[in-house]
């Protein structure tokens, strides 16, 4: 048995897993038959960042939470002028932008890192909570892509139950780990977190994988990671309303859902949704939507006509755009800092010597 440290949820319970009810202080995790691993959970408690983190204050403000999807720093820069005060990263839509390819697991940890920091550095005043997909592999994968995502600059993730490689939640052919694996990645994940800043959201894809069970399975899932440390559930996929609801009644803690256009669940306003128990509301893919269908546009109206003069109503001006990503911001701080004399040699600013001290 291996000692792993204090539980990182709210209190123990007992939980009903592969190998049995195992009492209120430990949970036995069979990972697909192999050896059994335990982790040992005070009674005490570890909150660690649970509940003080910048993502909770959000949602204590107004009980609910719109998050718009971002995929690189234009795109977060323009959410953030218009006022969201938070962002998801979306694994599908910057595979889509950075690879020009479908989510099915091309993109790599390391990428959405490396992504994830440009992002923060251009908006840090938008918390990002970043799609993490599988983590990468294993517990260990987990908790280095955890700690990538918080080196970056992010506020959270989204850690999904799905097999590797995974694939989009809303098309064929997914398939997920044990619900006890997944347990263990959450708990590794808690771990990596410990005191950040961080919010952490368990996803379970399992509700596509059965029309008769995928639900009930989905919401056991979710309530046990939230049993394991994560911050909110979310339960992928949702078919109607009514079980939009059922999520809301039967599981525990924070709810998030996705509003996908095109999308299996109806689409509903924060308000809406807060009424069923949904706190948390995702719009992965709207601006990706939008932009896309923009230059599909504008391209196949200059490959038609050869020009876009026809065009520049749906399009930014050149003076617009430079505002929009903070051209004359940049200027003035520039010169604030140096100078040009008449002979166009540059001068710095900077405090002129000094007489030492005795």
């Amino acid at each position: 048995m291996q000692q792993l440290g204090r539980c990182p949820t709210q209190s123990c319970r007992n939980v009903r897993l592969t190998g049995g009810v195992v009492g209120t202080s430990t949970v036995r995790i069979n990972r697909r038959r192999r050896s059994a691993q335990k982790i040992r959970c005070s009674e005490n408690g570890n909150s660690g960042s649970r509940g003080s983190t910048t993502v909770h204050k959000l949602l204590e403000e107004d009980g609910v939470l719109l998050v718009p999807g971002c995929y690189d720093a234009l795109s977060a820069k323009i959410l953030a002028q218009a006022g969201h005060k938070a962002a998801f990263l979306s694994g599908y839509a910057v595979s889509a932008t950075l690879l020009g390819e479908p989510d099915i697991g091309l993109l790599t940890p390391p990428e959405m890192s490396r992504k994830a920091g440009q992002i923060c550095y251009a908006v840090p005043s938008v918390p990002i909570l970043a799609d993490a997909d599988t983590g990468g592999g294993n517990v260990l994968n987990v908790q280095r892509t955890i700690r990538q995502l918080i080196a970056a600059g992010c506020k959270g993730c989204f850690l999904e139950d799905q097999e590797w490689p995974k694939r989009a939640g809303h098309v064929r052919g997914n398939e997920v780990i044990s619900m006890e694996e997944h347990a263990a990645k959450v708990y590794a994940a808690r771990q990596a977190i410990g005191d950040s800043d961080f919010f952490l959201v368990a996803r379970t894809d399992a509700r596509g994988l059965s029309a008769k069970h995928g639900l009930d399975d989905s919401i056991t899932r979710a309530n046990l990671y939230m049993d394991a440390g994560a911050d909110a559930s979310f339960v992928g996929a949702a078919r109607s309303i009514e079980e939009l609801e059922e999520i809301g009644k039967r599981t525990k803690g924070y709810r998030c859902c996705n509003m996908l256009e095109g999308g299996l669940a109806p689409m509903r306003t924060p308000a809406q949704l807060k009424e069923i128990g949904i706190q948390i509301v995702v719009h992965p893919l709207a601006g990706l939507f939008a932009a896309g269908k923009a230059m599909k546009k504008v391209y196949g109206s200059l490959m038609q006509d050869g020009t876009t003069s026809g065009f520049s109503e749906d399009m930014l001006s050149f003076e617009d755009f430079g505002a929009l990503i903070g051209f004359e911001e940049k200027m003035e701080l520039e010169e604030s800092l140096t100078r040009s004399d008449r002979d166009g040699k540059l001068r710095v600013k900077v405090k002129g010597p000094t007489k030492p001290t005795a």
